[in-house]
C-alpha cells in the first residue's frame, strides 16, 4: 500500500504557526495553517522588534531556500549592555557589558514576511476564524471547524495532529486547562519603532547615536529607579524601543494584551520621558508615530504540552515576559524540535513523538519563563526573593552581572533531538 501522507493542522498564523508549517514540511508532512487575519500583516501593531539567538537562526535558515535572506532582514546584536541613568543629572554609566552576545535583531513583520513567502501559497488559510476541534474516539485524527469570514461558511479540516499556535490567550490550551490564567507581572510597556529612513541625518538621529554610540550592534538596557528601557536598531533604518513602567493591572478589552492609547496618554508619556531619560532618548520617543502599550503577562509553567494528538507551541505553551528575548526564540525552537520528533517517529507512533517533544521542551521553557520573570522584577526595581532591590548607584559588579542575558538557563544551547542522539 502507498504510504499515507501525514497532515498537521496549525491554528494561528503568527511566527510560531508559520515556523511549524516549515518544520512539518521538512519532516514530510502536509500542513495547513488556519489564521483569522484576512491577509499577511505588512506592519505589526502588537509586535515590533525581536532578537534572534544563534540556534533559532539555524532553524530559520534551514527552512529557507535562500538562507542569506535572513541576514538581509536582521541587524547584529553583538553586544549586551546594561547601563543606568540618573534622571536628575541626565547622565548614564555602564553597569555590565557582554561583548560576545551574538544575537541578531529583526522587525516582527520582516521576519514573518520572510517565513510566509517561503511557504507554498495554499498552506495558510487567511480569513479563517477557528471555532472548535474534535478528536476522534480512536485518537486517529482531529477535526477543526473554522468560519470563513468573507462568506460565513463553516468548514471542517481533518488532520492527524492539531498544533495550537494561537497565542498567550489560547482557547485550545484552555480546553484542557480551564483554570489557567495569565499572571500580571506588575508593569506594562510603551513600545514603538522610529522610522528614520527619510531623515537619517536629523538632530534626533545624530543625538541618539551620540548618546548610544553602538546602536546597530548593541542591545541596550537602560535602567532608572523603578523603570527600564530597551533600545536597539532594526534593519531599514528603524530604532526599536520598549519602556517598562509599573502600574496596577489594567482592564483589558477583547482578546488582546495591547491597549489602545489616546493622544492624551501619548502626551503624558512624552512628558514623563523627559523627566526620566536623557534628552536624546526622550526625543526618539516623542518622534515615534503610533506608540502603543503592551500589558506584560506570563504564566506559571504548564504541567504538560500535549493531549492525545493536540500539542501546544509558542505563546500558547509558554507566555513569557520579554526581558530574556525568549518568546520568539522559544516559538521557533518549539517548531523545529517538534518537526525533528515527528520526522523521527512518523505517524505510526505519534504518541512517542509528542512525548519526546515534551521531554525536550518542557524543562527548558519552564526554567526560561521563570528566569525571565525574575529578570524583569530585578530591572524594574521590584522586590525579588533572595535579592535586595538593585541600587543602581551602589550595585557591586556581582550584582550587575545578574542583569546579563547570558544568565538565562540554556543560553548557549537548547537541547534538541540532534543533541539527544
Amino acid at each position: 500500500m502507498e504510504k499515507r501522507i501525514r497532515k498537521g493542522v496549525v491554528v494561528g498564523g503568527s511566527i510560531a504557526g508559520v515556523s511549524c508549517a516549515h518544520a512539518l514540511m521538512v519532516a514530510g508532512w502536509d500542513v495547513v495553517v488556519v489564521e483569522k487575519s484576512c491577509a499577511p500583516q505588512t506592519g505589526s501593531p502588537t509586535g515590533a522588534g525581536l532578537g534572534l539567538d544563534p540556534q533559532a537562526r539555524q532553524f530559520l535558515q534551514s527552512w529557507l531556500s535562500h538562507p542569506h535572506l535572513l541576514h538581509h532582514v536582521t541587524m547584529p546584536l553583538a553586544l549586551d549592555q546594561n547601563q543606568a541613568t540618573d534622571s536628575e543629572k541626565k547622565i548614564s554609566w555602564t553597569l555590565t557589558r557582554d561583548e560576545s552576545f551574538n544575537f541578531r535583531a529583526a522587525h516582527w513583520a520582516d521576519l514573518h514576511a520572510l517565513l510566509y513567502k517561503a511557504l507554498p501559497r495554499d498552506v495558510v488559510l487567511w480569513g479563517h476564524h477557528f471555532l472548535s476541534f474534535n478528536t476522534a474516539h480512536d485518537k486517529s485524527s482531529v477535526t477543526v471547524k473554522a468560519k470563513v469570514l468573507q462568506t460565513d461558511e463553516i468548514v471542517e479540516i481533518v488532520g492527524d495532529l492539531l498544533i495550537a499556535a494561537d497565542g498567550s490567550l489560547s482557547t485550545i490550551c484552555r480546553t484542557f486547562l480551564p483554570e489557567l490564567k495569565l499572571r500580571y507581572l506588575g508593569y506594562s510597556a510603551w513600545r514603538g519603532v522610529l522610522d528614520f529612513s527619510e531623515n537619517e541625518n536629523s538632530d534626533t538621529i545624530i543625538g541618539i547615536r551620540r548618546a548610544y554610540p553602538e546602536l546597530g550592534n548593541c542591545l541596550y538596557f537602560d535602567l532608572a529607579p523603578g523603570t527600564h528601557c530597551v533600545l536597539y536598531e532594526l534593519q531599514g533604518k528603524k530604532i526599536n524601543w520598549i519602556w517598562y513602567f509599573n502600574q496596577p493591572e489594567p482592564v483589558l478589552k477583547g482578546s488582546s494584551v495591547t491597549i489602545k492609547v489616546s493622544s492624551d496618554m501619548i502626551e503624558k508619556m512624552h512628558e514623563e520621558a523627559e523627566k526620566v531619560w536623557v534628552p536624546e532618548l526622550a526625543k526618539v520617543m516623542k518622534e515615534t508615530k503610533e506608540p502603543f502599550i503592551n500589558v506584560i503577562y506570563d504564566s506559571d509553567p504548564l504541567p504538560q504540552l500535549f493531549w492525545d494528538n493536540v500539542v501546544l507551541v509558542g505563546d500558547a505553551a509558554h507566555p513569557t515576559s520579554p526581558h530574556g528575548l525568549r518568546s520568539t526564540n522559544m516559538s521557533i525552537l518549539d517548531a523545529g524540535i517538534l518537526g525533528q520528533c515527528l520526522e523521527k517517529w512518523g505517524l505510526d507512533d505519534l504518541s512517542s513523538a509528542l512525548k519526546e517533544f515534551q521531554s525536550l521542551r518542557l524543562p527548558v521553557i519552564s526554567k526560561q519563563v521563570l528566569h525571565s520573570r525574575r529578570m524583569g522584577r530585578l530591572k524594574q526595581g521590584l522586590p525579588l526573593d533572595g535579592h535586595n532591590v538593585l541600587n543602581l548607584k551602589t550595585a557591586s559588579p556581582e550584582d550587575c552581572q545578574l542583569l546579563q542575558q547570558r544568565n538565562m538557563p540554556f543560553f548557549g544551547q537548547v537541547p534538541s533531538l540532534v543533541d539527544s542522539n
